[in-house]
């Protein structure tokens, strides 16, 4: 386990160590082939799903990821001591008009080791996100994190449900992206190094509750030590098809006044 799990890590390293050579900035994912024949098939809204326990009182959440897809990924989004893959992926929200929406905490998937250990993450909300553009945060800060294992494992790597919670934020009707990095950086701590985290996208929506109010190819990340400024996952360059870049595994914690 621990020898696939470090053959993995330094795969990504020397891809981007290439990458950089030939003045490209890659994403990183961890993903099978795909099919990329299969179209996004907008699934209706789940009106009794298995929501994660974490989730409570759960407003929104995107679903699960389908192991058995081919289309299932895994989209970087951790600030570990393995600087070459840390950055932080933002999943879209769309507040329907007429609705104003309290939110009092965010839940991502994030796949990592057997040894997950962080006990705070960033979290971050912004509107105006675009290609190249980072618009403009409106809620953001540091807290200490929940986390729960999901008991799904893909690629060998172990997901969890990581949950931080702050002051209360009223948004209006309108388009968020919005995001939670999980902080691995204790030097004593060998997992912190040895692998990256990546959060679970969603290929058709999986036990999800409000997922149309989760727009389709508008997920970005954002990578400052790799040189990613923005970036849409669903750009050709990166590899990925789309249906495995739609939509991300996260939820939003609150209601709707």
């Amino acid at each position: 386990m621990k020898r696939t799990l470090f053959a993995l890590a330094l795969t990504i390293t020397l891809g981007l160590s290439v990458a950089a050579q030939e003045g490209k900035a890659p994403l990183v994912s961890r993903h099978r082939g795909g099919n990329p024949a299969v179209e996004v098939q907008e699934s209706e809204d789940n009106l009794s799903p298995n929501l994660p326990a974490l989730c409570k009182p759960c407003l929104f959440y995107g679903g699960d990821i389908n192991l058995s897809s081919r289309n299932a990924a895994g989209l970087l989004d951790g600030n570990t001591l393995l600087a070459s893959v840390s950055g932080s992926t933002y999943g879209a929200v769309k507040i329907p008009a007429g609705v104003t929406a309290t939110i009092k905490g965010v839940l991502f998937n994030v796949q990592g080791l057997a040894a997950f250990d962080p006990r705070t993450a960033s979290y971050d909300i912004r509107t105006g996100v675009s290609e190249g553009d980072g618009g403009t945060s409106i809620a953001s800060g540091t807290a200490h994190i929940k986390v729960a294992q999901t008991g799904r494992v893909f690629l060998g790597a172990y997901e969890y449900s990581v949950v931080v919670r702050f002051p209360r934020i009223r948004l209006v009707s309108g388009e968020y992206w919005i995001n939670v990095t999980p902080n691995c950086t204790n030097t004593l701590d060998g997992s912190c190094i040895a692998f990256g985290q990546f959060v679970s996208n969603t290929t058709s929506k999986t036990n999800n509750w409000r997922g149309s109010w989760q727009p389709a190819h508008e997920m970005f990340l954002n990578s400052p030590v790799s040189g990613i400024s923005w970036a849409n996952w669903c750009e050709p360059d990166q590899k990925l098809n789309n249906v495995q870049c739609a939509h991300l595994s996260f939820g939003l914690l609150g209601g709707v006044e």
